[in-house]
Order: structure tokens, then C-alpha cells, then sequence
């Protein structure tokens, strides 16, 4: 038996998404996309030992537009991926449970992986 007047679970035109819950989400998904990225290095590692051959054909890719995009968007998940865990384990650590302070370390990690990709870029750029 159906009661009509059970009331209805928060629906996504309703709900108001917050910066934790963004986050949250985006740490998930990042998560599995740094997953395959390290797969992926370890791979181009293994073809180190299979020849120069193997190697220059990774460095080609690497050196095309699409690998420096995906090596500027991979620097930025990982760098997404710290930042958030930081914020996690000072959760863990009991720290960091009010509003105000939950936003602005949400805010603050989202603005940081975004600094630290471009300061990464710059010193890559600068060393190779």
C-alpha cells in the first residue's frame, strides 16, 4: 500500500549544490582519471625497455597539441587530487567542520590546483 503524501526526495531541480558537494564529486571522478593516467606512465615506462623506438613514438605523442593538453589537465588532476586529500585529512584530523571554513578550503583547493598547474607548467616549460 502507496501512501501519496510521503514527501518526495530532494530532486536535482531543486536541490542547491554547494562547493563540498562539488568537490566531492569532482575528487571521485579525478580519482579514477589519475588511475588510468598512472597506468598510462607505466606503460610509457615499460616501453623504455622495449627500445628507443617504442619510446620516440610516446615522445611524438607527448609533443603534439593533444599530449600537452593532457599533460597540463593530467598536472591539474593530480594537483586537484593532493589538495583535496589535504583538506580530508585535516577533516580527519577534526579540524575544519564550519561553513565558513569548509567553503573557503573548498574554494581555496579549487583556485590552488589551478595555481599549482600553472607553476608546474612554467618550471617544466623552464627546465626541458
Amino acid at each position: 500500500m502507496q501512501n501519496k503524501n510521503n514527501p518526495l526526495s530532494p530532486h536535482l531541480q531543486i536541490y542547491k549544490w554547494q562547493i563540498s558537494s562539488l568537490l566531492s564529486i569532482s575528487h571521485r571522478i579525478v580519482g579514477v582519471v589519475n588511475i588510468l593516467a598512472i597506468t598510462l606512465i607505466c606503460f610509457w615506462t615499460i616501453s623504455l625497455l622495449f627500445g628507443k623506438d617504442n619510446y620516440l613514438i610516446v615522445q611524438i605523442f607527448l609533443n603534439s597539441i593533444f599530449g600537452k593538453f593532457l599533460t597540463i589537465s593530467l598536472c591539474w588532476t593530480f594537483s586537484f587530487h593532493i589538495l583535496n586529500e589535504i583538506r580530508h585529512l585535516s577533516w580527519d584530523a577534526g579540524f575544519g567542520f564550519d561553513l565558513k571554513i569548509a567553503k573557503f578550503t573548498g574554494v581555496l583547493t579549487l583556485f590552488g590546483s589551478f595555481l599549482l598547474t600553472i607553476i608546474f607548467y612554467f618550471l617544466g616549460r623552464n627546465f626541458f
